[in-house]
């Protein structure tokens, strides 16, 4: 997703017209919805600063639209949450179970499923990681899968704990930079 999408989409989830975004971000009134226009259509493409005052606006996390850090933990899980908004359904996170037969027929790691009508007609690659931040949040992200699968939390809930995440962890909960995304 382009960082164009990525304000369209945003702005259209808080329910703001591109002028009113416009004129929020200092734009004069005049062109402000053309100017937002522009950056939604990826003709012109806004500088850092004008980025970190959309994202102020639009009260989300800034590397929405931009990484201080490419190809950190937060980067790569960004990355794969709005592929998630990009191709919904295209990520189906499941718990692994442990089996405690320790079977040793080679260094072969298999993770066996039930075909049903809900898996890809090939094989699907399974995929695990050794990294104990990114485990983290992959936990807590199939955790608000399931909930939003279950109906325990709503699709603008799952995506506002998107946007601003990692500050709605669980385990920021404690800190002053915890960002409450749950409407109940």
């Amino acid at each position: 997703m382009t960082v164009g999408d990525k304000i369209k989409k945003i702005r259209t989830f808080r329910g703001m017209t591109q002028k009113e975004l416009g004129v929020a971000i200092g734009l004069e009134e005049k062109g402000a919805d053309n100017r937002v226009a522009q950056y939604e259509t990826n003709y012109r493409v806004p500088k850092k600063d004008m980025l970190n005052k959309i994202a102020e606006v639009l009260r989300v996390d800034r590397q929405n639209f931009y990484t201080d850090a490419p190809g950190c933990a937060e980067d790569f899980m960004r990355t794969f949450f709005w592929l998630d908004e990009d191709s919904p359904g295209s990520i189906r996170l499941f718990q692994l179970v442990r089996n405690p037969g320790k079977e040793r027929n080679g260094d072969d790691t298999i993770a066996k499923y039930n075909d049903s009508d809900e898996w890809p007609v090939s094989q699907p690659v399974g995929m695990y990681f050794q990294y104990g931040l990114v485990d983290e949040f992959m936990q807590e992200w199939l955790l608000r899968q399931q909930e939003l699968h279950t109906g325990q939390i709503t699709w603008e809930e799952y995506f506002e704990w998107k946007l601003n995440w990692p500050h709605t962890c669980d385990d920021s909960k404690e800190r002053k930079e915890y960002i409450p995304w749950k409407k109940k």
